[in-house]
């Protein structure tokens, strides 16, 4: 039978679990209720209780309680929880998680959730899901199901919303996905923007053709961390990464950073790359009230009514170049940068709105003048969504790929 685990603080919020308990039980599924309070006695009985989770987490309750410190409180016991639902799922004795919370509770719940492996089915029904959900889902695929009332108690509706979340994590713990399908085939990930399309599709049918499993992340920042993440958990063994505009958000302050560490991951574990520069002609930010004052006199591109483009000048190119060689140049394995002098983007071209030679310059002097030997270098006089350029891209990822894993195989005999 499949196994629900709830994972809550069941000394504000037991009666709402106690009814998320019933309602699983009578679609059939097992339960496992955790107890992650600590500023009262639980209001529902847990099978495990909060001294159990406070000592995954390497401390007590009293020395929470004692402390007095909500905040970190919440951070010991989300870690403890974690670290419970992680040996749960290594015992077999879970098949989703499902918690609910304000803000406080949805931050120690979806803390655990994210100790679990993708794929693992996580729900979360919060008051906070209907705003910026990024603290919360971070890289994971926690499911965020917004709770339109606060939960404090049950009512007519907050019943229904909690009778849905219920029946949606009992379904998600029964379903098994199809086996065998590419599961002998390398998986490679691949990033890709709106204005890199072409190229990331034309990349992809190649790397499919040469029997490879593509997974294409959209580069908004979670994408990129998505990506990284699943390199770092294994399932990810090589990376075609066309799409680095991440970097440039991170640079200049956009709404789509991936984080200062972008672009590290492949190099530290020695997996192959292939990467590119994609779109880091453009800074990302939302509707054009929403670009900063700063920012206002530059050249920017309304992509459409809620995105907006600001165009990279040559001084933050020559930065982003220094940047990449940088991390490039770090890499443990083996490594192939491709650079298009034709234009970043499909907006980069002659006659397009971004087209800069200048600041493409900037960009590919500084790369070229900082980059090791140990990088290989691929230049092209084509745009980066010429089929051509992006096939050889995946031909060259093929290559390395194949170099890798004869390395890998000669140290294990």
């Amino acid at each position: 039978m499949a196994t629900v685990v709830l994972v809550g603080t069941l000394d504000t919020k037991g009666e709402e679990y106690a009814f998320l308990s019933e309602r699983l039980r009578e679609l059939g599924v097992d339960v496992i209720l955790v107890d992650a309070g600590v500023l009262g006695e639980p209001k529902a009985t847990p099978d495990i209780p909060r001294e159990e989770v406070a000592r995954a987490a390497g401390t007590s309750i009293e020395v929470l309680v004692g402390a007095g410190d909500r905040g970190a409180a919440v951070g010991t016991m989300s870690r403890g929880a974690g670290e419970i639902v992680h040996r749960l799922h290594d015992e077999g004795r879970l098949d989703a998680v499902l918690g609910l919370g304000g803000s406080g509770g949805t931050s120690l719940v979806t803390g655990a959730m994210r100790s679990l492996p993708v794929g693992v089915p996580k729900i979360m029904v919060s008051t906070m899901a209907s705003g910026d959900t990024r603290p919360y889902v971070g890289a994971s695929d926690v499911t965020m199901m917004y709770s339109v009332v606060d939960i404090s108690g049950i009512n007519r509706l907050s019943a229904r919303i909690l009778t849905n979340a219920a029946a949606a994590a009992a379904g998600m713990a029964r379903a098994e996905a199809p086996q065998g399908a590419g599961e002998d085939r390398p998986l490679v990930g691949a990033t890709m923007f709106g204005v890199t399309t072409p190229a990331v599709e034309a990349a992809r049918e190649r790397l499919e053709e040469l029997g490879y499993e593509v997974l294409v992340f959209h580069a908004t920042g979670t994408g990129g961390r998505s990506m990284e993440a699943l390199m770092r958990d294994g399932f990810i063994t090589g990376v075609l990464d066309l799409t680095t505009t991440e970097l440039a958000d991170e640079l200049v302050g956009g709404v789509l950073s991936a984080g200062p560490d972008r672009l590290q991951a492949a190099g530290e574990l020695g997996l192959p790359q292939v990467v590119s520069l994609g779109a880091l002609d453009m800074v990302n930010f939302g509707p054009r009230e929403t670009v900063p004052e700063r920012f206002r006199n530059r050249r920017l591109h309304e992509h459409n009514p809620t995105v907006t483009l600001m165009r990279t000048t040559p001084e933050e190119c020559a930065e982003l170049g220094r940047t990449i060689a940088r991390k490039l140049s770090a890499a443990r394995g083996p490594t192939t940068l491709f650079v298009p002098r034709g234009g970043l983007s499909a907006i980069d071209r002659e006659g397009q709105p971004f087209h800069d030679p200048e600041a493409d310059g900037a960009l590919f002097e500084a790369l070229l003048e900082n980059l090791s030997g140990n990088v290989e270098v691929v230049e092209s006089e084509a745009n980066i969504n010429d089929p051509a350029f992006a096939r050889e891209m995946a031909k060259k990822l093929d290559q390395n790929y194949r170099s890798w894993r004869n390395e890998e195989q000669e140290e294990t005999r």
